[in-house]
C-alpha cells in the first residue's frame, strides 16, 4: 500500500514498538486491526487522515460487524482507532480525534468465556492421558497445568525461558504486555507435571532438531523448536475434544477460567489483577461480573425459597 495512511500506520507501528516499548504480540494486534482499517478507508476512495470523519470511523464499525467480526474483537479493534487517531493527533498530522466519539456496540461488554472447576479438571486430565507420544502428552500436561495454575497469557507461556522458573520456590517470572514483568506462585500440581516433563520429556524433544539445540526455551515443539501461540491454540483445543468440553476454547480460556476461580475463591480484585499483569483494575473487575452470576445461579438453584 502507498500513501500517507499507510505511511502513518507504520510510523505509528514504529512507535508503539520503539517509544511505548510494547511487546511483539500486541504490536502483531494493532497492525492487524490497522491494516484492516486503512485499507478499509482506502476502498472508501480516502488517502487522506484529514479527510477522515466520525461517520467513516462509524461506517468502518458498521461494516465490520456486518461481515460478522464478534463484538469483542470489534471493541479491540474500534480501541487500535482510537490509539491510531490519537497518534496522528499528537504528530500534528489532523487537528481533531474524529474516532473519540464513536463507541463499541455494547454487546462488545460480552464477559469472558470460562469453564467450570470440573470442565478444567476434565481438560488437564484429557491432556495428561493423551494417546499422543508421552513426550508430547508430558509437554501438554506441563504446560496447560501451568497456564491454569498462573492465569498467564499464551505468549507468556510460549516465551519462557528457564531462567523465569524458580521450581524450589515454586514461583515463575512472566514477561507480559510492555515488557513488563510480574513474580507469580503455581502450586503442586502444576508443580510437579513441570519437573516431570523437563526431565524426562524435554531432552526427547530437543533430541527432535535438526541443527542448533534450543536451550532456553522451557516448551518445544515436536521439531524441537519453541512452541508457538498457535501450536498452544491447538493444543487446547484438542485437549477439550478428548475432554467433551462442550464451551469453546480459545487461548486465553483458562486465563479466564483462573480469573474467575480465583474470585470465587475469595481472592481479592487487586491480588487477581496482580497476578494477571492488568495495567488497571477495571480490567479485572470483569471477572467479578462472572462470579456474580454464578453466585445468583447457585442461589436460584440452592436456596429453597428461591424459585
Amino acid at each position: 500500500m502507498n500513501g500517507e495512511l499507510p505511511m502513518l500506520e507504520a510510523r505509528f507501528l514504529a512507535h508503539i514498538d520503539v517509544e511505548r516499548g510494547l511487546s511483539a504480540a500486541t504490536v502483531q494486534a494493532y497492525e492487524n486491526d490497522i491494516d484492516q482499517y486503512v485499507r478499509w478507508l482506502g476502498e472508501q476512495g480516502i488517502a487522506k487522515a484529514a479527510s477522515i470523519t466520525s461517520n467513516d470511523v462509524e461506517d468502518f464499525v458498521a461494516a465490520q460487524s456486518k461481515s460478522g467480526t464478534s463484538a469483542v474483537s470489534l471493541a479491540r479493534r474500534l480501541a487500535s482507532i482510537h490509539m491510531f487517531h490519537r497518534f496522528m493527533q499528537s504528530e500534528r498530522v489532523v487537528t481533531d480525534d474524529v474516532s473519540q466519539s464513536v463507541r463499541p456496540p455494547k454487546s462488545a461488554e460480552t464477559l469472558p468465556e470460562v469453564l467450570t472447576v470440573d470442565e478444567v479438571q476434565r481438560l488437564l486430565d484429557a491432556a495428561r492421558h493423551d494417546d499422543a507420544s508421552e513426550a508430547v502428552s508430558m509437554r501438554d500436561s506441563a504446560l496447560l497445568e501451568l497456564m491454569y495454575a498462573t492465569g498467564c497469557r499464551v505468549s507468556e507461556a510460549v516465551g519462557l525461558d528457564f531462567t523465569d522458573v524458580d521450581m524450589d520456590a515454586q514461583v515463575v517470572r512472566l514477561t507480559g504486555k510492555g515488557a513488563k514483568q510480574r513474580l507469580v506462585p503455581f502450586g503442586t500440581y502444576a508443580a510437579n507435571a513441570l519437573r516431570a516433563y523437563v526431565e524426562h520429556a524435554r531432552p526427547e524433544l530437543e533430541n527432535k532438531v535438526k541443527g542448533e539445540r534450543e536451550r532456553s526455551a522451557i516448551f518445544l515443539n515436536k521439531r524441537g523448536k519453541r512452541l508457538t501461540r498457535q501450536s498452544v491454540w491447538e493444543i487446547i483445543k484438542h485437549a477439550g475434544a478428548l475432554a467433551h468440553v462442550s464451551k469453546p476454547l480459545h487461548p486465553h480460556t483458562l486465563r479466564h477460567s483462573f480469573a474467575t476461580h480465583m474470585l470465587q475463591g475469595g481472592a481479592d480484585v487487586r491480588t487477581v489483577q496482580e497476578l494477571l499483569g492488568h495495567a488497571s483494575v477495571k480490567t479485572t473487575q470483569i471477572y467479578t461480573h462472572v462470579s456474580q452470576d454464578t453466585l445468583i445461579e447457585t442461589y436460584i438453584t440452592s436456596h429453597p425459597r428461591a424459585k
